[in-house]
């Protein structure tokens, strides 16, 4: 299925169904080769956006921030094609939803704090400032805010 469809999908679907399409999305963009605690990392860092309201109020809203996701940056052309893939992270989408629904308490969470990741073996960008919270499969978490 192409991007496209799914933006769209997200744009008419009522919440959470919405968000759980745009997280879904964004973790089989940034990280469909990692395991399933690398991708959880990965949605973790845009619930804890979401729940910051720096980036916007809703999970779509956070991920197509621009620049702060590879779903503002992917081609609306890109096809989903690993349909093994897409169904974990829709998973792990949905997980991730579920969990920020608790009390902060009650969340049992990967990267407690991280609200930033990049690759690993990317060079640093310039908001890098310490070392990592932690580094789980190709990426590297942080907090910076």
């Amino acid at each position: 299925m192409k991007l496209a469809f799914l933006l769209w999908l997200a744009s008419i679907l009522p919440q959470p169904a919405a968000d759980q399409v745009c997280l879904a999305t964004t973790v089989y963009l940034e990280a469909r080769s990692e395991s399933q605690i690398g991708q959880m990392a990965v949605a973790e860092v845009a619930m804890r956006r979401r729940e910051s309201g720096r980036w916007g109020t809703s999970v779509c809203s956070v991920v197509r921030s621009p620049g702060q996701f590879a779903l503002s940056t992917t081609n609306e052309d890109y096809l989903v094609k690993n349909p093994n893939a897409w169904a974990t992270a829709w998973k792990i989408a949905g997980r991730a939803i579920d969990t920020w629904s608790l009390p902060r308490g009650q969340r049992h969470l990967v990267v407690p704090h991280a609200d930033h990741f990049v690759l690993a073996d990317s060079v640093s960008p310039n908001w890098v400032k310490a070392p990592p919270l932690t580094t789980i499969g190709a990426h590297n978490f942080y907090r910076i805010n």
